[in-house]
């Protein structure tokens, strides 16, 4: 949808796209709030600043949303097409593949949550040593940085909901 579809489409049209982004209830309201928007630049400010302000709540909402990484989302929701998307580069090989369930069992014993990361663009390489890496990381610390990848996950899809016809793919 365009950026003029976005400012003026009611409400519970513009809700499901922005949830597809990031099913957290303050950050969808925060973003439609916010419109009429001047530009695209602006959308992506309001959503980033409200993505900022993510609660425990939001994460974890959001979260339900997403699958393991390195296992494949089923459906042909909008979301189940952007996660294959943005996982395309994880690599599916047997010894990937059993990293990726390994290194998610522990992530979800240590944290009780499933292990997310915008990879976008990273290689399988690159999600294996961050997930290791944040195996170490204290709780809190972890939290943060879990709610600053949903930002992130969040402003590409948005990027893509303003992208004229891209959801409808």
């Amino acid at each position: 949808m365009d950026l003029q579809s976005f400012n003026t489409s009611p409400a519970d049209v513009v809700r499901p796209a922005l949830q597809a982004c990031c099913d957290a209830p303050s950050w969808v309201a925060a973003v439609l709030a916010g419109r009429p928007y001047a530009d695209e630049a602006g959308v992506a400010r309001a959503a980033d600043e409200a993505a900022r302000r993510f609660t425990a709540a939001d994460v974890d909402q959001a979260l339900a949303a997403h699958p393991r990484i390195g296992e494949r989302a089923e459906g042909e929701h909008v979301e189940a097409a952007w996660s294959r998307r943005e996982q395309a580069a994880v690599g599916t090989d047997q010894a990937t593949a059993h990293a990726l369930t390994e290194g998610n069992r522990a992530y979800e014993e240590r944290f009780g949550r499933v292990f997310l990361i915008c990879a976008t663009g990273l290689s399988a390489d690159q999600v294996l040593a961050s997930l290791r890496d944040r195996l170490g990381n204290e709780h809190d610390e972890e939290a943060a940085v879990v709610a600053d990848e949903l930002r992130k996950i969040a402003l590409l899809r948005l990027e893509l909901v303003l992208a004229v016809d891209e959801v409808s793919r």
